[in-house]
């Protein structure tokens, strides 16, 4: 396997997908704004998708790939009856999980978004979008279990594809919405469980080349799938540490108006470099990871381990450049159109800067936490996630009335950091990292060509920065020809650094 063809491969689809999600979010800003209808429906969607997120970004993969890996290894059949025990308890606990949160939506939505209990008007309006899209964390965490067998055989191009369902869905339903006088945050609701259905379907389908599901409830549970589900809470906390933070952060953001768009269309804007630099990395490394740690091929181990980093790094270091110099710019560009005031840009602008400080710990806490992953260790990330978590809410809680919400970007980002000083010294206290010179020569090739990026694009924000005020019509065009044009330079000077060939991330 190639880990920079099987990861380009999954970006493309992933940021196929995220580029599908700014157009609907695009529409969502032009249309809803920053106004209640807005916070109501993020806070809605915020909780599903959450899931959505810890469940198909990674993170179901992480306990999943390496106990059904090492069933398969042992044999075929092993690998079926494993699947269908997982399968089927995961189907019964998710059923029961949504019909409890549907009963009781009142109360989950004032633990989501204590805030919006000031005013009724916002909160009933939570509480009827929650209903309707809940069921979506039922069809989309299955749909997860399909994408785990899928990237257990290599396959990772539909698992990436299946969110591109949502956004289009989504699309269709402002569109639709807007012509034919509908609620528009409603239908949007109703859009996010109809596109999960879809979803699973479409990789039920993909998937049946090796696997079809089996349905039978059986209460006797092996110590096999009982080891997997007593994996799989710690790597859900572990693994999405990112999104919990973003979770919590949103809780905290719902007692000041207008906070929880700021920092959606922000989260919207960073996630779609972290889709590529954490997320694709992270999810295309871990099957080879767990199956060279099975048979104890430790400089197979080591290769995967520098090339995850190395990649992981090459995207996210000129993400997080552009992200602090052109926060502004990029929000205007992208949002800066409709009831997407001013003053929104402004506040989603600086939130958008201060997790840019984090893009890169955001992206290595994924390929980090594989390392453990890799060996059945869900018990360590879970207790740094803890750690960074806990973290995160003392620093937004105690600064919350001086700063506002703006809090909460430089909270994550901080905790995020000291996660990751945490997962090299343990890893390294393990002997489980192994690093080789070579790694650092090239993060020190990788740190001079992004430098030459942050130049050229501040000389190109400069020059045009008449054309990127928020009145002016197509100042997103030359946003796109300017940050093409600055990573055009940045994969230039990559190239002739000789980071970019193909050969070097060869893991076989």
């Amino acid at each position: 396997m190639n880990l920079l063809s099987s990861t380009s491969i999954f970006s493309f689809f992933t940021l196929l997908s995220r580029v599908l999600g700014y157009l609907r979010d695009f529409f969502i800003a032009i249309f809803l704004g920053a106004s209640i209808f807005a916070d109501a429906f993020f806070v809605a969607f915020r909780l599903p998708n959450t899931f959505r997120r810890l469940f198909a970004e990674g993170t179901f993969n992480a306990a999943f790939v390496p106990s059904y890996t090492s069933e398969k290894l042992e044999s075929k059949k092993k690998g079926q009856i494993f699947a269908n025990s997982v399968f089927n308890l995961l189907l019964l606990v998710l059923v029961i999980l949504v019909t409890i949160v549907e009963i009781f939506t009142p109360f989950f939505v004032y633990i989501i978004a204590p805030g919006f209990i000031e005013n009724k008007i916002k909160f009933d309006l939570a509480v009827e979008f929650t209903r309707i899209t809940f069921p979506f964390l039922l069809f989309v965490s299955l749909s997860s279990f399909f994408s785990g067998i899928l990237n257990s055989n290599n396959k990772f191009g539909a698992a990436a594809a299946a969110p591109i369902i949502l956004n289009i869905i989504l699309i269709f339903s402002i569109i639709i919405s807007y012509y034919k006088g509908f609620n528009i945050a409603k239908q949007l609701s109703y859009g996010v469980t109809l596109a999960g259905v879809l979803q699973l379907i479409f990789l039920i389908n993909i998937a049946s080349k090796f696997y079809k599901p089996e349905i039978n409830f059986n209460l006797k549970i092996s110590n096999k799938v009982k080891f997997f589900f007593k994996k799989l809470l710690p790597s859900i906390f572990s693994s999405g540490v990112t999104q919990i933070n973003i979770l919590v952060g949103t809780i905290i953001a719902s007692f000041q108006t207008g906070a929880v768009s700021y920092l959606y269309y922000a989260d919207r804007i960073y996630q779609i470099n972290l889709a590529i630099a954490g997320i694709a990395v992270g999810t295309v490394s871990l099957p080879a990871l767990s199956k060279a740690f099975k048979i104890k091929d430790l400089s197979k181990v080591s290769s995967i381990q520098n090339k995850s980093i190395e990649l992981s790094l090459l995207f996210s270091i000129p993400a997080s450049i552009g992200l602090v110099i052109a926060a502004e710019e990029i929000v205007s560009a992208l949002f800066g159109y409709g009831s997407f005031t001013t003053k929104d840009i402004e506040m989603t602008s600086m939130a958008l800067m201060f997790f840019g400080y984090g893009v890169v710990a955001f992206a290595l806490i994924k390929i980090l936490a594989n390392f453990f992953f890799a060996r059945n260790n869900t018990k360590t990330p879970f207790y740094i996630s803890t750690f960074v978590v806990v973290l995160n809410i003392l620093i937004s809680v105690i600064f919350f009335n001086s700063l506002g919400f703006i809090i909460i970007p430089i909270a994550t980002s901080i905790s995020t950091w000291v996660g990751i000083i945490v997962y090299v010294y343990l890893l390294d206290h393990d002997h489980i990292l192994i690093l080789q010179k070579k790694l650092y020569y090239n993060i020190l090739k990788i740190l001079i060509s992004s430098i030459i990026m942050f130049f050229v694009l501040k000389l190109g924000l400069e020059k045009y920065s008449n054309y990127l005020e928020y009145e002016y019509t197509y100042k997103s065009v030359y946003l796109i020809s300017i940050v093409g044009f600055a990573g055009a330079v940045y994969l230039l000077s990559c190239y002739l650094f000789g980071l970019l060939k193909i050969k070097n991330f060869k893991t076989n």
